[in-house]
């Protein structure tokens, strides 16, 4: 028998349930996080919608008391982009990572890493204080000099101060030494966390687990042997689909209610072929040219407009007309979002 063909309905069906985007769950911060393997955090308050949008009974402080205590750090992992990642998966990705070309791998970043390491020793250092470093005691200048600070703080394990991450970060951007990170085997810790992402996006094809990774094809595949048996799908294009065993795949009508996503949320990003959530035609509207990503809503598991705060008030623009039954649940929900904002 050949193998199972997915519709397109079925992958968004199957990403949403996996996403906690069909039905919000009861579950702490770091528990999401967990689930999500890391949560985009280049503009504050995403990661703070994004759980909201997920869960139930969510409280900013309870974020922002993981962050305070070190169980939830924001650090730059896959894509080379910044994430919110739990303390030990943090250890897991950069362990995955560590036979992959990212910046702090050249032997540059090798080079620098114990003196940057050692600058931030007793206290935060700021972006300045490092670029200073890096020309008093290594000669470089301009641009080199940017690449340098920022290859040697990822590979020394520096972060950001658990402050630029509150709701309401100071501007100032401030770094942390953290304790060497639990030691992985490299290709085990690839397996583990591509399992993980086929567990909260799948099912994935090859280029989609690259896409999200930013991992060479042999890693990958290397990683994805200790993985078997993996269940093997196919779209309705062939492409061949992998997902782990016994993951939701819920039927293709079952109801998927309005959802709003905040900038950048991995559910936009974490796959090479994103139309099972986003539509072709709004792509270019929603992902700008330079990289910057709307903040959206869902409609029937697809995203159909964007969203903003004006004077208090989430204002929405959607795509295409809504029935007017549609549009009473967006209002709603947006009123629900309003008062989470302005809690």
């Amino acid at each position: 028998m050949g193998e199972r063909v997915l519709t397109l309905r079925e992958l968004s069906r199957a990403t949403l349930a996996r996403q906690l985007l069909l039905e919000r769950k009861r579950l702490s911060p770091t528990a999401v996080i967990e689930r999500l393997v890391g949560m985009q955090a280049q503009w504050p308050p995403a990661p703070y919608v994004g759980i909201w949008t997920r869960t139930t009974s969510f409280r900013r402080e309870a974020l922002e008391r993981a962050l305070a205590n070190g169980t939830v750090v924001k650090a730059t992992v896959m894509r080379q982009t910044l994430h919110l990642v739990t303390l030990r998966d943090y250890a897991l990705v950069r362990a995955a990572m560590s036979e992959t070309n990212f910046p702090w791998e050249t032997s540059q970043a090798k080079l620098l890493a114990s003196s940057v390491r050692a600058l931030a020793a007793d206290r935060p250092v700021t972006s300045a204080e490092g670029l200073a470093h890096v020309e008093r005691e290594h000669g470089l200048t301009g641009l080199q000099a940017r690449r340098a600070w920022r290859s040697a703080r990822a590979r020394a394990h520096l972060v950001h101060h658990h402050e630029t991450a509150l709701w309401r970060a100071p501007r100032d951007v401030r770094f942390v030494a953290l304790e060497e990170p639990e030691t992985h085997d490299p290709t085990e810790a690839r397996a583990e966390m591509l399992r993980r992402y086929l567990a909260a996006f799948g099912p994935a094809s090859r280029r989609d687990l690259g896409q999200w990774s930013m991992m060479h094809v042999p890693e990958i595949s290397r990683a994805l042997d200790r993985l078997e048996p993996l269940r093997r799908f196919r779209d309705e294009q062939g492409r061949e689909l992998l997902d782990v065993p016994r993951a939701p795949l819920p039927h293709a009508e079952t109801p998927a209610p309005i959802r709003f996503l905040p900038k950048w949320d991995n559910v936009l990003l974490a796959f090479a072929d994103r139309t099972r959530v986003l539509p072709e035609a709004y792509r270019k509207t929603v992902i700008g040219v330079n990289g910057d990503v709307a903040q959206t809503f869902l409609v029937d598991g697809f995203v159909a407009g964007i969203w903003r705060v004006e004077a208090g008030r989430v204002v929405t623009a959607p795509f295409a007309k809504l029935t007017r039954p549609v549009q009473r649940e967006l209002e709603e929900e947006a009123g629900r979002l309003e008062a989470f904002l302005a809690d």
